[in-house]
Order: structure tokens, then C-alpha cells, then sequence
């Protein structure tokens, strides 16, 4: 890099997770580092050639470090893994963003920086769309939200999908290991609602998101009908877990409690 890089943090890093994202992570890695350091790629067992690439690229970039993982075991299962190491190294937040170029990388400053002014918190994105925005995945989207709403009670969760964040390293290695699910694409949704029951305040920051063409490097690996299922599995058991957590979390909302603070 050059003399103008981001100056290495010692509390927050950038964590991409990427399978066969092909060329288009590449570019995704060098526009995270153009903003901050450092930067965790976690090759989630890529087979189209790019875990050879992004080492490559590590081995001249001192702010870049890649983990390959040797079969593809899903997003949340390779945020997992940055995350425990992150937290070895004594990293405190991180935040997670999508390899295929869905995410933009020149708001990580701003919100790294609302992280550090509030720590206790997960800093989330809130998608701002375009005309690339596929209708029946905008539409998709509200119903999770809904249910997410409802299941953390109105504790302000703007998006439950958008995997922009920045989340708090301990908090979340310990809702991962307490249970055995959010490790693919249910990870994100998940990941906050948990929190959220655990006392940690969703703050939301605008930020908007790409759709990709085909000849434009876009990749997507989400199923309608597999991916679908997922999610109404795990919503069904999340407002099971609300229904046990209710008299709590009112409780909390009625005392102003987190994640129901100011």
C-alpha cells in the first residue's frame, strides 16, 4: 500500500466473507483497504481460483489477511471463524461486509467511526436502493423485517438483511456459541435479533447497495426456494424464543432498559 494508507486499528477490523465471488472480490478488497486497516478476508472454500489471488495480494499488503477454509460451510460459519480470531487478537468490533461488490466500501470510516463513539452498540446499515434493485427482493425483504420487528419487541432494527454492520466481536462469538444455527444465510438476520434479546442497541446508518449485472462481475448465490425456506425455519424459531423472552424484553421496554435506551 501506500504512504497514505489508513492507519492500522487495534479494535476494529473490516471481515469479508466471500464464496466464488470470482474476480469482482478483488476489487471489493482494494477499495476496503483504500478506507481502513485491517482488512480479514475469509475464504468461505472458493473453487473459482480467488483463495490463491487474495493471498497474493496479502503477501505484499501488511493490512490484508486471508483465511481459506477448506470446504464451503456458509456465511455466518466464516464470519464465525474471522470473529474468533478476531477476538484471540484482541479485536473488539468488526465490521462485515459482502465480497461481490453490493456494499459501499467508502462509508467503513463513518461507520467504524459511530461504532467508537458508542461501542455497547451494533451499528447496522439501512439500504438505500436503486433502480438495480430486483422489486421481489425489495418486497422480500419487508417481510423479514416484519417478523424481525416483532420478535425483538420495537428495539429499532431498520433492516434485518443489509450485511453492512458493525457489530461488537464478544457479544456475537457468544450468541454463535450458544446455538448451532445462523451459520448461512439466516446469519444476518439472526445475528440481530439475538443481540438485541442480549441488550445490544441496533443504531441504524443509511448506506446504499448495489445490484450487479452479470457482465458487471455480480454474483449471487441466494435461492429463492432454498434460501426462503431458511428463513421461515428460522423465524419460526426465533418468535419461539421471543414467546419464552417476552415478559423480559417488556420488562425492559417498559424500564427503558437495552436495548430499549436512548
Amino acid at each position: 500500500m501506500t504512504a497514505s494508507a489508513p492507519t492500522p486499528s487495534r479494535t476494529h477490523l473490516v471481515l469479508i466473507p466471500s464464496y466464488d465471488t470470482g474476480a469482482r472480490v478483488y476489487q471489493t478488497v482494494r477499495e476496503a483497504r483504500a478506507q481502513w486497516a485491517p482488512v480479514w478476508v475469509v475464504v468461505d472454500g472458493s473453487t473459482d481460483g480467488t483463495a490463491e489471488g487474495l493471498q497474493r495480494l496479502a503477501a505484499d499488503d501488511a493490512g490484508l489477511r486471508v483465511f481459506v477454509l477448506p470446504h464451503n460451510q456458509g456465511k455466518g460459519a466464516a464470519v464465525l471463524h474471522g470473529l474468533q480470531v478476531a477476538r484471540a487478537a484482541g479485536f473488539t468490533h468488526a465490521l462485515t461486509m459482502d465480497a461481490d461488490g453490493q456494499h459501499p466500501a467508502d462509508l467503513i470510516p463513518a461507520f467504524m467511526q459511530a461504532s467508537m463513539q458508542r461501542p455497547e452498540v451494533m451499528v447496522l446499515g439501512r439500504p438505500v436502493f436503486d433502480a438495480s434493485a430486483p422489486l421481489l427482493r425489495v418486497r422480500g425483504r419487508k417481510v423479514s423485517n416484519a417478523w424481525t420487528n416483532l420478535e425483538t419487541l420495537g428495539a429499532g432494527v431498520a433492516d434485518s438483511l443489509y450485511g453492512f454492520r458493525v457489530y461488537p466481536v464478544a457479544e456475537l462469538v457468544r450468541v454463535m456459541h450458544g446455538q448451532t444455527w445462523m451459520r448461512r444465510f439466516d446469519f444476518d438476520t439472526e445475528a440481530v435479533v439475538r443481540l438485541a434479546w442480549r441488550g445490544v442497541k441496533p443504531v441504524n446508518v443509511d448506506a446504499p447497495v448495489k445490484y450487479l449485472k452479470a457482465e458487471e462481475g455480480g454474483v449471487s448465490h441466494f435461492r429463492y426456494g432454498r434460501d426462503n425456506l431458511l428463513l421461515t425455519w428460522m423465524h419460526t424459531r426465533l418468535m419461539i424464543g421471543f414467546g419464552l423472552r417476552l415478559p423480559l424484553l417488556l420488562w425492559k421496554r417498559l424500564t427503558g432498559r437495552p436495548p430499549f435506551q436512548a
